[in-house]
């Protein structure tokens, strides 16, 4: 089959690893993370990664379906796997991404892809401001022509994807919050939950549905051992724990949301951002936000995700 440099066959499933060999609940997910150079995919994939999914990056695409079929004979499955497809394979191969996708499908797993796009004006100064240098580059073409040679290449990419995130008007946080809060839960019917951190004097985010004011609490600030570390460190943790007006605090706030958040189960609503802030978004904002979602998944919610806007 042309474009298939390995000899395997997109329609041969083998003995083992078959759809049938395990529990439909069992099998993948896999998200396809493409666009254009310097549109944000770097970020998706970090950000798919700490959301716990299994990610690989510049996967040559004729390899997509025998790798999934390796991760079904796993005896450890992942659960939600991502993989990074762009430019950087043969240029040949990408317009068969459909071919091999359905090869994935074929064998019982859903294959979402993601383009990530942006303006020629915005991917010019991202470039500028990084100075890295565009993957055709080394073909001898300034940055501009890279970039349309890139968006020719691509086009039967971007044509194929479910969803086209343009991210010209999206800065690093924003990406991230969309692909945590839009795009990394694959349950519609569930409501997914993302614990949000902030700094106050970077304002409050616009898209927060509940928000708790933390700067009433000791703040470890003023502890020279603690100022250096963040809520996600054990030192800062054990602290706030151990102050009794802490601890009447996550316990207010817990009750709160194991009422109410049920109730929106209903609503025609995907996910809910519950969001702390503090001074600095260091210390109390993000101790919170890890303390209540550990809560939440204690309570049973599945798709719970954390956000902390001034670290991540």
């Amino acid at each position: 089959m042309s474009g298939n440099a390995t000899g395997v066959d997109p329609h041969d499933q083998g003995d083992e690893g078959t759809a049938e060999t395990r529990p439909a609940g069992s099998l993948p997910t896999v998200v396809i993370v493409s666009g254009l150079s310097g549109s944000g995919k770097s970020v998706a994939l970090k950000t798919f990664e700490d959301l716990d999914y299994y990610c690989v990056d510049n996967l040559p695409v004729e390899l997509l379906p025998s790798f999934v079929r390796s991760l079904m004979r796993d005896d450890v499955l992942p659960q939600k796997v991502a993989v990074g497809i762009d430019v950087r394979n043969r240029h040949s191969d990408l317009s068969k991404l459909a071919q091999w996708r359905a090869a994935v499908t074929e064998l019982g797993i859903g294959a979402t892809l993601l383009f990530f796009d942006a303006s020629d004006e915005v991917l010019l100064r991202r470039y500028s401001d990084t100075r890295r240098r565009h993957p055709l580059a080394h073909f001898g073409l300034s940055l501009p022509e890279s970039i349309s040679r890139e968006r020719e290449i691509t086009a039967p990419l971007r044509s194929e994807a479910d969803v086209v995130i343009d991210t010209s008007a999206l800065n690093v946080h924003q990406l991230r919050r969309r692909i945590i809060a839009e795009l990394a839960f694959n349950n519609s019917m569930t409501l997914s939950l993302l614990f949000e951190s902030f700094a106050y004097k970077r304002g409050v985010p616009g898209d927060a549905d509940f928000v708790f004011d933390a700067r009433v609490l000791p703040n470890p600030h003023w502890n020279p051992a603690l100022r250096p570390l963040s809520g996600r460190d054990a030192g800062v943790r054990d602290y706030l724990d151990a102050q009794p007006e802490v601890r009447e605090y996550v316990g207010q706030v817990s009750s709160f949301l194991d009422t109410w958040l049920p109730r929106l189960r209903g609503e025609t609503r995907s996910y809910v951002t519950i969001a702390f802030g503090c001074t600095g978004g260091k210390h109390r904002s993000v101790y919170l936000a890890e303390r209540l979602a550990e809560h939440a998944r204690g309570q049973g919610w599945e798709e719970v995700a954390t956000f902390h806007r001034e670290l991540d």
